[in-house]
């Protein structure tokens, strides 16, 4: 993948010739012994054949949705949701043997696919939830309402599964403090910020962009936030988790920031190329944007309450 010049503010990941030596070593070509915590670069569905029943406790699936979409070496095209529909089912069907009876399962989707994954997943698994999180990056339609949201339906194997509620609260500013017997109820009143349940409604979310360090070309790149946010609830350490669609590595690099095990899977060369070089850089820097102090924050709100 040739290096493209870049503004001197921009921080979009990309892998040069010397990059791309340095990180084969955290790309294989296939499931073996010794994929573990490593890029498969490969078809999923080929892939599925090859690994351990019943082993993974997450699965977070992105795969591409019903739209034309130019994923670099590959293009995806718009089909009926009938056909959609059975090209889900194709390879949810794989993935459910892989999971442990114990785990979750998260597959994302925009309004257009929402349907089709409900019913293909409700097929193997036990629905939950779906999450709409605000996807505020784009340009504005002139003849039809701005998509600014994107769905994640929440599915788990069985009525047995992990859910850290503690580990993803969000923390908020409070605007209508609430005493009793004239002290602070459930929030803290030096910083004026308190603890709340998360919703199934993301407004906190930033798409990465150019000035953001976790930032590639992938066209539908999911911010770690957004999967730090599934792991830290779906999962404990030392768990292992399943992304058959790794895109640039977001699950795989999240994972490995938090002490979780994975097993990632792409076919785009360039693309697994772009995870592993994210992967060098997570062993030094294990950051996320919007996690601090085990909570997750507000946007543009931790800035606030450090100034108090």
């Amino acid at each position: 993948m040739a290096a493209k010049t870049r503004a001197p503010r921009n921080r979009t990941i990309s892998v040069s010739k010397t990059d791309a030596i340095e990180c084969s070593s955290r790309i294989t070509n296939g499931p073996s012994a010794n994929s573990l915590n490593k890029i498969i670069c490969g078809d999923a569905l080929a892939a599925f054949a090859e690994l351990p029943t019943a082993r993974f406790d997450l699965l977070f699936a992105d795969p591409p949705y019903n739209m034309n979409k130019d994923f670099g070496g590959s293009k995806f095209k718009q089909t009926s949701l009938e056909q959609y529909q059975n090209w889900l089912d194709s390879w949810v069907k794989l993935c459910a043997p892989l999971m442990k009876n114990t785990a979750s399962v998260y597959i994302c989707g925009d309004w257009r696919s929402g349907s089709a994954i409900q019913r293909v997943g409700s097929k193997y698994f036990k629905l939950r939830n779906r999450i709409t999180w605000e996807r505020e990056k784009g340009r504005g339609a002139k003849a039809n309402w701005k998509n600014a949201a994107e769905d994640i339906w929440f599915f788990t194997v069985s009525d047995d599964f992990t859910f850290n509620l503690d580990a993803v609260k969000q923390r908020r500013r409070v605007i209508a403090p609430y005493r009793e017997n004239g002290k602070p109820k459930d929030w803290d009143e030096a910083g004026k910020f308190r603890d709340t349940h998360p919703s199934n409604i993301w407004t906190d979310i930033t798409v990465p962009f150019w000035s953001m360090p976790e930032n590639t070309d992938h066209p539908t790149q999911k911010p770690e936030k957004l999967l730090a946010k599934i792991i830290l609830a779906s999962t404990n350490p030392g768990d292992l988790i399943l992304d058959p669609f790794a895109g640039s590595g977001t699950t795989a690099v999240v994972a490995k920031k938090l002490g979780r095990n994975f097993v990632a899977i792409e076919s785009d060369q360039n693309y697994c190329l772009l995870a592993a070089k994210r992967l060098e850089t997570a062993d030094a820097d294990k950051s996320i944007q919007g996690l601090s102090d085990g909570v997750f924050w507000e946007r543009n709100s931790r800035a606030k309450v450090s100034e108090k």
